[in-house]
């Protein structure tokens, strides 16, 4: 594979392949920024991959009372799945068991379209009928009333088909340390890019997989090509300075907004450089079988 150098990195010329999802967006805001993020990162749990988790969902980003609805604290979340009817599920499950549930908190559209995903019009049957229904211009909202008070939330957000899910960037290393180094600083910088997110645990993956596997059922197994303790006992794509990997996937509500996270990611382990970071960055991709969106390493460099 030819590669390229950026401040001695060496760069795999390839690409990450992606794939078109559903997609939304939601705004959640507390009393503090600290109940608000409570609320996200509970109902965001097990949501890494729609391998086996139905959505993929992070935190966006942080928002200031003067960017929420009410005046709160908040935090937007996005959520990916496959299918317009899994993400209307996931939205429905995870609202009402980690949002509705967590003190102080409201829900609220954090992204505007003509279609839509029930929210409120969905939850409101938890009141048992005693749900209040509020209309405030061209805003719809449901009160709920819950043990401390009242449960806000908007009664549908916006559905968008053209989210692209599977934005990657593979981060190898001579050690375990420096590429975790590289690793975050990846993440760190895609994390200030909007409209995207890293559904990983901090961003970051060291299970990378393919699709498929010897045993009957599994949809996906070990990347054994990337894997360093089996270097020697199969086909390997790890030179011989390199002792670990790490992944980072990025979904977006956009193509333009992965293609910036990758670009943001692969520009912070260039800056790092290898003696610190990540000595070798590739993408991993199906030969453009699996899905239509390309995302070139070459055309990302700083």
């Amino acid at each position: 594979m030819r590669r390229l150098t950026a401040n001695g990195v060496r760069i795999d010329d390839t690409f990450a392949e992606a794939f078109d999802m559903r997609a939304t967006a939601l705004t959640i805001t507390a009393d503090s920024i600290g109940w608000a993020r409570q609320a996200v990162i509970t109902m965001t749990g097990f949501a890494t991959s729609v391998i086996g988790c139905g959505c993929e969902a992070a935190i966006d980003r942080e928002l200031n009372p003067n960017e929420t609805p009410d005046g709160r604290p908040g935090v937007r979340v996005l959520l990916f799945a496959v299918s317009t009817a899994e993400l209307q599920k996931q939205l429905q499950n995870r609202v009402g068991q980690c949002v509705l549930t967590s003190p102080g908190s409201a829900c609220y559209a954090g992204l505007e379209t003509e279609e839509k995903l029930k929210l409120g019009d969905a939850l409101r049957f938890f009141a048992d009928g005693w749900q209040i229904s509020k209309r405030f211009g061209d805003k719809h909202y449901w009160r709920l009333p819950v043990m401390d008070g009242e449960f806000v939330c908007e009664a549908t957000t916006g559905l968008t088909k053209t989210a692209v899910g599977g934005g990657n960037l593979l981060i190898m290393g001579a050690n375990s340390r420096t590429t975790l180094a590289a690793a975050e600083a990846a993440a760190k910088a895609i994390h200030a890019v909007r409209d995207a997110i890293m559904p990983f645990p901090g961003g970051i993956a060291r299970s990378g997989s393919k699709v498929g596997s010897k045993y009957k059922g599994a949809k996906a197994s070990t990347n054994e090509f990337y894997c360093p303790t089996l270097r020697g006992a199969v086909a390997t794509a790890l030179d011989p300075d390199i002792s670990s990997v790490l992944e980072i996937v990025i979904d977006g509500l956009t193509p333009d907004a992965v293609g910036a996270a990758m670009r943001a990611g692969l520009k912070a382990i260039v800056r790092l450089g290898p003696k610190r970071g990540a000595v070798r960055v590739g993408a991993g991709n199906y030969g453009g079988k699996l899905g239509r969106h390309h995302f070139q390493l070459k055309e990302m460099l700083p």
